[in-house]
């Protein structure tokens, strides 16, 4: 997030040395203004590569507030504020949209059901409720899974894992110790019950991202 500030700043900076902000025309404009002109595209397609939703016009205040040598912020405050934008308020947003996008879904398909941390799931087939809510750290799951994102694209998808329990995501454990050895499921795992804020690189998630796991429980090994 540093890095990102940082090359905004400069982005921003090396515009304010051209940009006035005055306009958009360029009519009657002498050699320089066409130049300054020239940069502010520059700058402004590089803007909006980072964020389309910028107010313009707290930028061009923002720019002229420097060149008049009266911003309203120091570099420091703006630094911080930038800071907290990208981590706090975008994974509340990310939060707000995940609770509507389950609250809808479980609205939509009365089959789903929603647990206490809002995992979302159906249960496609049941299995062995013998076990049923009796699972320990020590027991060990084998299952075959598809983990798709929000827009249906496939991220991962694999025919056999053993793994513990324990080592499952927080939300696959709520609905595994639910449906049973053989059971099928479908679940939607918001994302601070699956990778939350940290996401996960080596499988090409971000952060706040919202999962689908396409889940068959192949075996359940109880270790009491």
């Amino acid at each position: 997030m540093k890095k990102i500030f940082e090359a905004l700043v400069v982005v921003l900076l090396f515009g304010a040395m051209f940009v006035s902000c005055h306009g958009s025309s360029t009519k009657n404009s002498g050699e320089s203004d066409t130049l300054s002109y020239v940069v502010g595209l520059n700058v402004a397609h590089a803007l909006m590569e980072m964020d389309s939703t910028l107010n313009v016009e707290a930028v061009c205040a923002a720019i002229r507030d420097s060149y008049n040598g009266t911003p309203k912020m120091t570099m420091e405050d703006a630094r911080d504020y930038y800071l907290a934008e990208k981590t706090y308020f975008v994974h509340e947003k990310a939060q707000a949209h995940q609770e509507r996008y389950l609250t809808d879904l479980s609205k939509r398909d009365r089959k789903y059901v929603r647990t206490r941390s809002g995992v979302t799931y159906k249960i496609l087939r049941l299995g062995d409720q013998s076990h049923v809510g009796s699972m320990s750290t020590r027991d060990t799951v084998k299952i075959a899974f598809k983990i798709t994102d929000e827009q249906g694209r496939v991220i991962v998808e694999a025919d056999t894992l053993r793994d513990s329990y324990r080592s499952l995501l927080k939300g696959l454990q709520e609905v595994v110790k639910l449906a049973g050895d053989g059971a099928h499921f479908n679940a939607w795992l918001p994302s601070k019950t699956a990778y939350d804020v940290s996401g996960n690189e080596k499988l090409g998630i971000g952060a706040n991202v919202l999962l689908n796991y396409d889940v068959e429980i192949l075996d359940i090994k109880y270790n009491k």
